[in-house]
């Protein structure tokens, strides 16, 4: 390793920290803020994940020349409009956009919307204009962190090693670890988050806490969206939301004439209405005057590219699909790159089926799931040998990459392979190399505040519970400090409240409208009763859920199903 060089953590989470060669090991940056020195244990299984050697065509190794000619003469063959180019988070570098460039130019249809946050970015979009997070010293000098939907101190360590001393509330229907450190946990029914966000903004003009003079000078639809909360009675949103109204008095009393933050997670919105959810919660911190205060603010997960100008952008006509909807025996030649769908993409059943009936190119660092069904696999160079840089989506701060090994001779980086496949159809090249990285490591962009704020005005969700029975499950998914999405250590267990009925090690069958799985049974008092609870990354879970879009944003609602479940005598 070449000493005194910076590295990215190309992986898709929050913190997006940095390393440095000391010594010839890889220590956490201390010259980046988050980081502060330290790496988390995902960071340290990424480099101990084994990589792609040599490209495989047909189940044979073959050279890195013959993956390239083979990948050229096929794309020349194929239809352009029956190509389908998907993409995933495997990295999150900026330089993994260049291939998008060539598929672009090239005509394929390209994918629109998110198997991630799109309702949530969708919602907050149409409340603030843009989905860009407040400066991460707001979030420092908070005096309250309301964690909503987010395992926060499992997803984004080092952001909580910033303000692990600070007093939490978690609102969530599982007991997390960030719950566990909270002074108060709402253990909510799933699906009820807009209930509850309407009860507390009710609550908040109760006691006489909203923030008068910011609703009459930056807001618009306050009043209409005050007057969607009383539409019921106060005590009716306790038995929908599963929160006791005495835990709402605690919750004030605690954040009375306290500076608040919401860090909000992706549960809350992998629903049909999404965006509408999003809005409301987004619309209780702005009653409450929380974006405009100088410290406290909300946070998602932020558009990492805002005010960058896109140094890839090309201009096309291509056709896109909603990504969660992909039907990929609908195409001749399928070329995905740093992606599982197998297992991260709604209806692995649907998935299978499809990818059996295209021609099939994976372009990734590691051999996964989806590997198995390519008919041509092209080994990417591993992050350590190749220059990128990381916006976060997490906070402000950018993270890079410099080249400190060699690459393997049989692998490609991203934009080596955009610019060879640009080259051989004389195509209009990209940018050098250095330019787009000098661009995206020195544009400095600054955090501006939005001016009005749009409240939702009209509210229309439909409740899980309305259709529930007493032999339906909420299906709930969240992330593992083991793994990473389908990285790393993965957990296929189902794990249920012991009221369930079920026991340990218990052998299940669980069905869904969408399908069926086999999994073994784990009992936690740790997830709330009525709901069955997986790790992403469980080779099962999406079996069960739904490949449909949601209501607005094109994107994955993986948890919009009820489930049931019975003893089995297979797994």
């Amino acid at each position: 390793m070449n000493s005194n060089k910076k590295v990215a953590c190309p992986l898709d989470c929050y913190d997006a920290c940095q390393a440095e060669v000391l010594d010839d090991n890889l220590k956490g940056s201390k010259e980046n803020s988050v980081t502060n020195g330290k790496l988390c244990v995902n960071f340290a299984s990424l480099l101990k994940e084994e990589n792609l050697q040599m490209p495989i065509y047909n189940n044979e190794k073959i050279s890195l020349d013959e993956s390239l000619e083979i990948l050229s003469q096929k794309l020349k063959n194929t239809d352009a409009s029956n190509s389908l180019f998907y993409t995933g988070s495997g990295n999150l570098g900026v330089m993994q956009n260049s291939t998008k460039n060539f598929f672009t130019q090239y005509g394929s249809v390209l994918t629109k919307g998110s198997l991630c946050d799109g309702g949530g970015g969708l919602g907050i979009e149409q409340g603030r204009g843009s989905v860009v997070n407040p400066p991460i010293q707001r979030l420092i000098d908070s005096d309250i962190i309301i964690v909503w939907g987010r395992n926060f101190s499992v997803t984004s360590s080092h952001m909580y090693n910033l303000v692990k001393d600070k007093t939490f509330v978690t609102i969530d229907p599982i007991k997390t670890d960030i719950a566990k450190k909270s002074e108060i946990h709402m253990q909510i029914n799933p699906k009820t988050d807009y209930e509850l966000a309407l009860l507390l903004t009710r609550f908040a003009n109760m006691q006489d806490i909203e923030d008068e003079e910011f609703l009459e000078e930056h807001t618009e639809g306050s009043d209409w969206f005050f007057d969607i909360t009383r539409n019921r009675p106060v005590v009716s949103y306790e038995a929908t939301t599963g929160v006791p109204l005495s835990l709402i008095n605690d919750f004030f009393e605690l954040i009375e004439n306290k500076k608040i933050s919401i860090v909000v997670g992706l549960g809350v919105q992998k629903y049909f209405e999404g965006a509408q959810i999003m809005r409301c919660i987004d619309s209780f911190a702005s009653y409450l005057g929380i974006p405009k205060k100088e410290s406290g603010g909300v946070w998602y997960l932020s558009d990492s590219a805002y005010a960058y100008e896109d140094q890839f952008k090309v201009e096309g006509k291509n056709k896109k699909v909603a990504i969660p909807e992909v039907d990929f025996s609908s195409y001749d030649l399928v070329f995905i790159q740093g992606a599982n769908p197998v297992v991260s993409s709604p209806n692995t059943k649907k998935v299978i089926e499809g990818l059996k009936n295209s021609f099939v190119v994976c372009f990734s660092t590691t051999y996964n799931d989806t590997c198995e069904y390519a008919d041509l696999i092209i080994p990417s160079s591993s992050f350590l040998s190749k220059k990128d840089v990381r916006l976060s989506y997490g906070h402000e701060h950018k993270a890079i990459s410099q080249i400190i090994e060699d690459a393997n001779e049989n692998t490609i980086s991203e934009y080596d392979l955009a610019s060879y496949l640009i080259e051989n159809f004389a195509f209009k090249a990209l940018k050098s190399e250095d330019e787009i990285i000098d661009y995206y490591a020195n544009t400095k962009v600054e955090y501006e505040e939005f001016e009005t704020f749009e409240f939702i005005e009209e509210v229309d969700v439909e409740p899980l519970y309305k259709n529930k029975t007493s032999s339906n499950f909420y299906l709930i998914t969240g992330k593992s400090k083991n793994s990473l999405n389908s990285q790393f250590i993965i957990d296929n267990h189902v794990y249920l409240n012991p009221l369930s009925g079920f026991k340990n090690d218990d052998n299940v069958k669980i069905f869904s409208p969408f399908g069926e799985a086999c999994f073994t049974v784990k009992v936690s008092d740790d997830i709330k009763n009525e709901c069955a609870f997986f790790y992403t990354g469980n080779k099962k879970t999406n079996y069960l859920t739904p490949n449909k879009e949601d209501e607005e944003s094109f994107s994955a609602m993986f948890q919009e199903v009820l489930i049931e479940i019975e003893l089995s005598n297979t797994i």
